[in-house]
């Protein structure tokens, strides 16, 4: 166990910044939905690559508590870029 207050282990230090690369990027991905929209050919790309590259079509179902149904991809897209949930699952 590490000492209160005392610098992170160079293993941690990565760990650490890891993740806020992946949030960034995740942050990043959504400026991009907000600006051009979910049609955009990057978007679109990000989303099948979120998808195993098929967009879900239709209803979703998510894993978000109190918003577990959204009427596509899209709209759930845009619902976890605005609350900044970006990691939740469909």
């Amino acid at each position: 166990a590490q000492q209160l207050g005392t610098p992170l282990s160079d293993q941690e230090y990565r760990q650490f910044f890891r993740t806020l690369r992946a949030a960034r990027r995740a942050s990043t991905a959504c400026l991009l939905r907000a600006l051009y929209g979910c049609q955009n050919p990057l978007v679109r790309r990000l989303d099948e690559y979120e998808n195993h590259g098929v967009i879900p079509e239709g209803p979703i179902c998510s894993e978000l508590p109190g918003a577990p149904f959204f009427p596509d991809f899209c709209t759930f897209s845009f619902y976890r870029c605005t609350r900044k949930r970006y990691f939740i699952k469909v």
